[in-house]
């Protein structure tokens, strides 16, 4: 008989688990820098952000390594040779070999970073959800992919405000190259569903909020590629129904009260997310494919209203819809996960250059828990059904 494993046992196998895991990373990566020095100092990185520190940030991350000073992290992000572009080349790769699956999601959302200052790239006064009003910040657009597996980021932009784009010795002052040009957050979300597609990201549905929703250009960009979609857009948005453009607002109550239907969009962190769905077609199918008007209205405040606008195959169930739809969260959740483990928002880098070398940096050490949290878990549930497979059968009372 097989000795039972102890508790001890099965931590320092798990350590040694985590240990490969992380060496396969560094492995995938290497190539991507032509010196050892900074290929070694990339997987030191990676361990620091990894690593319980409170603040992720160059002497913190210097002071994990062992090192005297923040030189060689300030020389990974700033002066060593290497392209963070190819390394979000190998996260899209290592995101898709674990995590893959045809039924993803791809969700698109931004995100403020609060700086002091006008010297870091992209910085102004902009609004930030973050902070949930203008404030001096950068704003990063992000390409999050969610499976049953897990959920990870793919992909990032720094958004160029225009005042940047049309200042040459300011963009030279923050590094920032000279063919970089003013583009839309909805530019650079259509560029990274571009890029999915191109590197063979399997996934069926892109969802957004409405900065992403209301804009008609981008949800025609989506059906020309045939991609399907479930996008927020604001109670002002207008759609035409019942022979008149109306406000979406103005639709919902119009709605039959037995028209909703409660439904979880998805676990929480505090359970199920219930709400009263309800959903109306938009003109008719073209070619299998329909267009429908979403609602989603919350249980104990029914006054809480979100409207989104799905195009999808024609006999797309409300419940898949409402799974995509739901999905939406799942950007937001990997925001406050990276953030709060990884340091996505901990540097102090302020050229263009060391933007995206940390934030794809953190990103592979986000996407690289999400993948052996989710082998773990794996692993429990397998165990779990084996034990309860093992388990002996009740015999049930006989009378004779």
């Amino acid at each position: 008989m097989k000795r039972k494993q102890t508790d001890t046992e099965a931590a320092v196998e798990q350590a040694q688990q985590w240990a490969d895991e992380l060496g396969g990373v560094a492995e995938l990566i290497s190539d991507r820098f032509s010196r050892s020095e900074a290929r070694e100092r990339a997987v030191t990185y990676l361990r620091g952000l990894l690593s319980p520190v409170e603040r992720k940030n160059g002497w913190q991350l210097a002071e994990e390594a062992g090192d005297q000073t923040p030189y060689a992290t300030q020389h990974l992000l700033g002066r060593a040779v290497w392209s963070a572009d190819e390394v979000r080349d190998d996260l899209r790769a290592y995101v898709v070999k674990h995590l893959g699956d045809e039924d993803g999601v791809l969700v698109v959302d931004e995100t403020g970073f609060l700086k002091k200052g006008t010297k870091s790239a992209g910085v102004r006064r902009q609004y930030s959800g973050t902070a949930g009003r203008v404030e001096n910040c950068q704003i990063g657009v992000f390409l999050a992919y969610a499976t049953k597996q897990g959920r990870t980021f793919l992909d990032r932009e720094l958004y160029l405000p225009r005042e940047w784009a049309e200042d040459k010795e300011r963009m030279a002052g923050a590094g920032i190259p000279k063919e970089a040009a003013f583009a839309t957050k909805l530019v650079l979300a259509r560029r990274m569903i571009e890029r999915a597609r191109q590197g063979g990201v399997p996934f069926r549905w892109v969802t957004g909020d409405a900065v992403y929703g209301s804009d008609s250009h981008l949800r025609g960009w989506l059906e020309e590629r045939e991609i399907y979609y479930a996008l927020a857009v604001t109670s002002q948005y207008r759609v035409f129904y019942e022979g008149a453009r109306r406000r979406v607002s103005e639709i919902r109550e119009m709605l039959p009260q037995e028209g909703w239907k409660r439904h979880s969009a998805g676990a929480g962190t505090k359970g199920e997310r219930l709400c009263d769905w309800a959903r109306i077609p938009l003109g008719e199918a073209r070619e299998e494919r329909q267009r429908w008007l979403l609602f989603r209205r919350g249980v104990s405040d029914p006054t809480e209203v979100a409207y989104y606008v799905a195009s999808g195959p024609e006999k797309t169930s409300l419940e898949e819809i409402i799974r995509v739809a739901g999905t939406r969260w799942a950007i937001e959740e990997s925001f406050e996960s990276a953030k709060g483990e990884v340091g996505l928002d901990h540097y102090e880098v302020r050229s263009w250059e060391g933007w995206y070398r940390h934030i794809t940096l953190a990103m592979f050490a986000h996407a690289y828990l999400t993948v052996v949290r989710a082998r773990a878990a794996s692993e429990a549930k397998a165990d779990k059904q084996k034990k309860k497979r093992r388990a002996p059968r009740k015999r049930k009372n006989s009378s004779r």
